[in-house]
């Protein structure tokens, strides 16, 4: 099977008080069976509002990116994710 690249915009929970910088820690050592994050960044976003922006490879197949995207949410401090480009 192959692999895919995506990059995703990771937008921190409003109703959580956690830091995007300290959401972004939790992600970069996440782990995954289907996919793995290679490359973690925080950036300003408006009004102080920060946003992660995290490069993933995730192997390809019915679900996998689904499970990943899962895994994510599932990081403490993780609201709305976007995929900017596959």
């Amino acid at each position: 099977m192959g692999e895919v690249a995506i990059r995703y915009k990771i937008m921190c929970d409003p109703d959580t008080d956690i830091a995007a910088d300290t959401i972004a820690e939790g992600i970069s050592i996440m782990e995954s069976d289907v996919g793995v994050v290679q490359t973690v960044e925080t950036k300003p976003l408006a009004f102080g509002l920060m946003f992660i922006e995290a490069y993933c490879v995730i192997q390809e197949g019915d679900g996998t990116v689904d499970a990943f995207e899962d895994a994510v949410r599932a990081v403490d401090g993780v609201g709305e994710i976007q995929v900017l480009e596959i």
